[in-house]
C-alpha cells in the first residue's frame, strides 16, 4: 500500500536543470493522469512555457513503444534538451533516443555522457593502503615501501631515502604535501589490526556446512592504530617530529597549511569525545603551539564540527556548542581571537559554502523562526562579521534549497509532515520569490479518505521542554472506541528522526489502519535542539528518552480520549531494537509489548566509533548497568526478538546473549533469527510477523492462520 500511495501523489519534489546561460532551465512536472509534463523556464521573464507537443512527440516515440501501449508509457527515466538547436535526448526503457523538436522526427542515438548513471565514490579517509603521494608542483614523488618512505624527484629518476627506522610495527606512510610543494608531513604509524567478529551463514546455496564470514571490527575499549606526525624539507629531507601528543583516535590527522606555507595546523579530538584541539605547527622547527582547546563535561559532536581554513585572511571558520547550541566561530590564526559568526538560541544545522570575497556564510539552521517547529530547517546567509543576516526561505516549514550552479537563484520547496509540499524559485542577492513552480498533488489522498499523520507537542519531563511528535490514526477511525499505541523508536544521539516533510504514506500509517495509534517522538537525548536537551545521552543511551515519550504519549490521550495508554507496544531496528527493548524493560508500567530488530543491546558489542561517542572512554561499569543484556531478568511484557544472521553493523551476538539471559531467568519471549539477513527490521517476513505480534497482544486477537490461506 505504501508503494500505491506514494506513486500517486504528485511533484512531491521539484528538480530544475539549468543551462548554460544561467537563466533558463527546464523541470519535469507530473500530471494525475500518469503523463510527465515538461516544461522550460526563463528566470529572468519569470515564464514558463511547454517545451514540445506532448501528443506530436508521443506519434513521434510512436515506433519505439509497443503496440497499442498508452500515452502514459512515454515515460522518459532521463533526458536532456538543447533549447538552441530544439533537439530532445531522452531515455525510453533503457534505450537513448533524440528528437528534433522542429519536424518531431526521432531517432535511436547514443546515451549522454553527462547523464549516464555513475557507481558510488570511495571515501578516500579509508584509503590507507596508499603507496605514492605526488606534491602539488609534481617535481617529486614520496614513496613508502618496507615501512619507510624515500622521495623521488620525478624529473631525474634519483630516490633520497629519509627515514631508515620503520619496521612492522611502527611504519612511516599517510603523507600531506604543502600548497607550494616545500614541505611534506609524514606520519609514523603504529598499526593496530582491529580484532575480528565471526558470523555462520547456513543456508549458503550449494554448501552443506555453515560458511564462516569475518570482518574487522572495533569495540568500545579496543587499542587504536595511532600517528605520531614528522615534518620534512624536501631542500634537506630531514625528519622533524612535531611537538604535539601521539594522535590516538579518528585515524590520521588532518592537516592545513596557511598562505606562506611557514606554518601548518593539525587537529587533534582525544579519544573520549570531551576534548577537540587545533595545534598552530612551525614547518621549520616543528614547534607547535595551541590554537584552539575546547573541552567539556560531556561530549564534543565529532561528526558536525566543522572546520573551515582559511589561508589568505589568517583565520578559521569553526562549529562549536560551546555556548549551549550550534554556531560558528571566526578564529585569527596569529592571535587566536574567536568571535561568534552566529549567535542565539537556535542551531545551525549545515553549511552549504563560505564565499571568501565577500566574506559571507550560506547556511541552514533550526529553531530560529518562533512559532514553527524548532526543527524545521530555514536557509541563511550572513557576512564574516555576524552582520546582514538574511533569510532565504521566509515561509513556514521545513526547506530544501538547491541553488542554480552560480547560485545566483535556488529553488525553495517546503512543506510539513501533514502539509504538501510548494515549490518556489527565488533570487539569491535578497531572496525575493521570482515565481511559483508549482505544488504537490495529493487529490488521491483525499478521495481515498487517507490521513496524514498528525504534529503534537507535550511539555517533557522538566514540564518545560517542548517535546515533539506525529500520531498516525486509522483512517476509518471511531472516537467511541479506545485504540492501543505502538510507538515506533529510534533514540540515536546522532539526529533527530520524528518526519518533518510531507509524509504522504508510512509504515507507521498502515500499521495504523490495522486498529492502532502509531506515534514517532523525538525524546531527550536526540540531536537538532540545545546542548542541554542532547546531553541526556551522555553515558545514559538506557534513558532513550523514554520519561520524555511516556508524557508525550499520556498527553496525546488526555488530548484524544479514543488513545489507550493501558495498552502501549513499541518497535524499533538498531539502535531503535536497543531502545524498544529497553521500554519495556526500564518501564514495564507502560510498555506492555516490544518488538526490537537487530539491536545493539549491549554497548560494549556494538561498534566502537558509535559507542565511545555517547558511553565515553574508557569503557566503564555504566555500560554494563544499561545493557540489555545485563537486565534481561527484568522482562515482565511480551517481546519478540529479531536478528539477521549476517548482521554486519550490529553483530548478532548481541541479540543472542540477550536470548540467552532471557532463557537463563526463565522468561517467556518469541525469537526468529533470519538466515541471510543483514541489518534489517526483519524485511517482509520480519514486519509480517511484527503485525501479527501487535494484533495478537494489543488488540487480543489471533491473527489469521497464513498458512491455510
Amino acid at each position: 500500500m505504501d508503494t500505491t500511495v506514494n506513486k500517486n501523489v504528485y511533484n512531491q519534489q521539484m528538480r530544475l536543470r539549468w543551462q548554460k546561460d544561467g537563466v533558463t532551465f527546464w523541470t519535469m512536472v507530473q500530471q494525475k493522469d500518469g503523463v510527465r509534463k515538461y516544461v522550460k523556464g526563463n528566470a529572468k521573464t519569470k515564464k514558463t512555457e511547454p517545451i514540445f507537443n506532448k501528443e506530436k512527440i508521443a506519434a513521434a516515440m510512436a515506433p519505439f513503444m509497443l503496440p497499442g501501449a498508452p500515452q502514459s508509457a512515454l515515460n522518459f527515466t532521463q533526458a536532456d534538451f538543447d533549447f538552441e538547436n530544439k533537439t530532445a535526448t531522452v531515455e525510453m526503457n533503457g534505450k537513448w533516443y533524440k528528437v528534433n523538436l522542429n519536424n518531431y522526427h526521432a531517432d535511436t542515438t547514443a546515451a549522454l555522457e553527462g547523464l549516464q548513471r555513475r557507481p558510488g565514490r570511495g571515501n578516500n579517509r579509508w584509503d590507507r593502503d596508499k603507496a605514492t603521494w605526488l606534491s602539488p608542483d609534481k617535481k617529486w614523488l614520496v614513496i613508502a615501501k618496507d615501512n619507510n618512505i624515500s622521495l623521488q624527484n620525478t624529473n631525474t629518476d634519483e630516490i633520497f631515502s629519509v627515514t631508515k627506522d620503520g619496521n612492522k610495527d611502527s611504519t612511516y606512510g599517510s603523507v600531506s604535501w604543502s600548497t607550494d610543494s616545500r614541505y611534506f608531513i609524514a606520519n609514523r604509524i603504529h598499526r593496530v589490526e582491529e580484532e575480528k567478529v565471526y558470523r555462520i551463514m547456513t543456508s549458503m546455496p550449494g554448501t552443506t556446512r555453515g560458511q564462516l564470514v569475518s570482518q574487522p571490527y572495533a569495540q568500545p575499549g579496543d587499542d587504536n592504530t595511532s600517528y605520531e606526525p614528522y615534518v620534512f624539507s624536501v631542500e634537506n629531507r630531514q625528519p622533524v617530529k612535531i611537538k604535539i601528543p601521539v594522535i590516538d583516535f579518528n585515524g590520521s590527522p588532518r592537516v592545513s597549511w596557511d598562505r606562506e606555507n611557514a606554518h601548518f595546523y593539525v587537529e587533534k579530538p582525544d579519544r573520549g569525545h570531551q576534548r577537540y584541539r587545533v595545534f598552530k605547527v612551525n614547518a621549520k622547527s616543528g614547534e607547535a603551539s595551541t590554537l584552539l582547546d575546547e573541552k567539556t563535561n560531556t561530549f564534543i559532536y565529532l561528526n558536525r564540527v566543522f572546520t573551515q581554513y582559511l589561508p589568505e585572511t589568517n583565520e578559521i571558520l569553526w562549529s562549536s556548542e560551546k555556548d549551549g547550541y550550534r554556531h560558528i566561530y571566526l578564529i585569527n590564526t596569529n592571535t587566536a581571537a574567536c568571535v561568534p559568526v552566529t549567535k542565539g538560541n537556535w542551531v545551525v544545522k549545515d553549511i552549504d559554502s563560505v564565499d571568501v570575497k565577500k566574506r559571507e556564510l550560506w547556511f541552514s539552521a533550526s529553531g530560529k523562526n518562533p512559532g514553527e517547529d524548532p526543527y524545521n530547517v530555514h536557509n541563511y546567509r550572513i557576512g564574516f562579521d555576524g552582520r546582514n543576516l538574511l533569510e532565504l526561505t521566509p515561509a513556514k516549514g521545513n526547506h530544501q534549497v538547491v541553488f542554480s550552479p552560480d547560485k545566483k537563484y535556488y529553488t525553495d520547496s517546503y512543506s510539513e509532515v501533514n502539509v504538501p509540499p510548494v515549490h518556489e524559485l527565488r533570487r539569491s542577492s535578497d531572496g525575493a520569490k521570482l515565481m511559483d513552480l508549482g505544488k504537490a498533488d495529493i487529490s488521491y489522498l483525499v478521495e481515498n479518505h487517507l490521513r496524514p499523520p498528525v504534529p503534537f507537542v507535550a511539555k517533557g519531563r522538566d514540564g518545560i521542554t517542548d517535546i515533539y511528535g506525529v500520531a498516525c490514526f486509522p483512517s476509518l477511525l471511531d472516537s467511541t472506541k479506545a485504540y492501543p499505541i505502538i510507538e515506533n523508536i529510534y533514540a540515536g544521539p546522532q539526529d533527530a528522526f520524528v518526519p518533518k516533510n510531507f509524509l504522504a504514506h508510512s509504515e507507521m500509517q498502515s500499521m495504523a489502519e490495522l486498529g492502532f495509534i502509531v506515534v514517532q517522538i523525538d525524546g531527550m537525548g536526540t540531536a537538532n535542539r540545545s546542548k542541554a536537551f542532547h546531553d541526556v545521552c551522555w553515558q545514559n543511551l538506557a534513558d532513550a528518552g523514554l520519561p520524555d515519550r511516556i508524557l508525550w504519549m499520556k498527553s496525546l490521550a488526555q488530548t484524544y480520549p479514543f488513545v489507550d495508554t493501558s495498552r502501549v507496544g513499541v518497535y524499533g531496528t538498531s539502535a531503535g531494537g536497543q531502545n524498544s527493548l529497553g521500554a519495556l524493560l526500564f518501564h514495564p508500567e507502560f510498555y506492555k509489548a516490544a518488538v526490537s530488530s537487530c539491536g545493539c543491546h549491549d554497548n560494549r558489542v556494538d561498534k566502537q566509533w558509535w559507542n565511545e561517542q555517547w558511553m565515553g572512554y574508557p569503557v566503564g561499569p555504566h555500560y554494563a548497568a544499561q545493557s540489555n543484556v545485563t537486565n534481561a531478568s527484568k522482562l515482565q511484557g511480551n517481546l519478540l526478538l529479531i536478528v539477521g544472521e549476517n548482521d554486519s553493523n550490529v553483530p548478532p551476538e548481541s541479540t543472542y546473549r540477550v536470548a540467552d539471559e532471557l532463557i537463563k531467568s526463565n522468561k517467556n519471549f518469541d525469537f526468529i533469527a533470519i538466515p541471510g539477513l543483514g541489518h534489517s527490521d526483519g524485511g517482509v517476513f520480519g514486519r509480517h510477523k511484527k503485525r501479527d505480534f501487535f494484533v495478537k497482544n494489543l488488540l487480543n486477537v489471533l491473527p489469521p492462520e497464513w498458512n491455510k490461506l
